[in-house]
């Protein structure tokens, strides 16, 4: 990968999304563009993003039955953009149907997006997941079984807390992908996360990839906020 610091762009539209961006005018940036965005804007704005020379992570996380999925990964992938996820709860059938689709609509000539799948949101704690997933183990146990599916169905990485992130390289292998929200500085507001750390925390507890939206998107001077935490993830 060529950028290991995705920025979420967690805009509602292109007009603002795109004020964000005027900050790094010639640098080429890995952002994670959510459902918000696009559903409001769509292809056309991945299109855009793809042309300015950024890497795109295209975070709509889909679940649902293996067909549907199959046929809108083919979708997907004729955005050429660089990673796509999936809710590993859709289970083995559905994962590797997301990847089929990939790989038949990725155009010619030009790599398959990465996929990766959802594990346990991080906004999610374990206690939370016990009573109302009925999921009655602890959350690295759960982590760690989903990320085992995922790697049986021919995915390239989970989405998961750095938290378990060693323990996930442990059980699948380094080539693995373990890509990780809920990244904060030391002192910003955890926002709606319960799961987080900050970027030097991420890489020393094996993240291979991170994801970070407001302490960036929100910051007085985000060319400033984004070099701190390229600087704190490559220290």
């Amino acid at each position: 990968m060529e950028n290991e610091v995705i920025i979420a762009l967690d805009f509602p539209n292109a007009s603002e999304a795109n004020d964000f961006l005027r900050h790094f005018h010639g640098q080429s940036l890995y952002v994670k563009v959510g459902m918000e965005l696009y559903y409001q804007e769509g292809a056309a704005f991945i299109q855009q993003l793809k042309n300015n020379g950024h890497q795109v992570f295209l975070d709509l996380k889909l679940h649902d039955i293996p067909n549907t999925v199959y046929r809108a990964m083919k979708v997907l992938a004729g955005l050429s953009v660089d990673m796509v996820n999936v809710h590993a709860a859709g289970g083995t059938d559905m994962m590797k149907a997301a990847r089929s689709g990939l790989e038949e609509g990725t155009l010619a000539g030009q790599t398959r997006p990465a996929l990766i799948a959802v594990t346990q949101l991080t906004s999610t704690s374990e206690e939370q997941m016990q009573r109302e997933q009925l999921i009655k183990r602890s959350m690295e146990e759960s982590v760690l079984h989903y990320a085992r599916l995922a790697k049986k169905s021919g995915l390239d990485g989970v989405v998961c807390s750095a938290f378990e992130a060693a323990s996930i390289e442990k059980a699948t292998d380094t080539s693995f992908l373990r890509v990780t929200p809920g990244i904060r500085l030391d002192g910003g507001k955890s926002d709606d996360q319960k799961r987080i750390v900050t970027p030097s925390n991420a890489r020393a507890m094996k993240s291979s990839m991170i994801v970070i939206g407001r302490p960036i998107t929100g910051a007085a001077d985000p060319a400033a906020a984004y070099q701190k935490v390229v600087t704190e993830w490559e220290r």
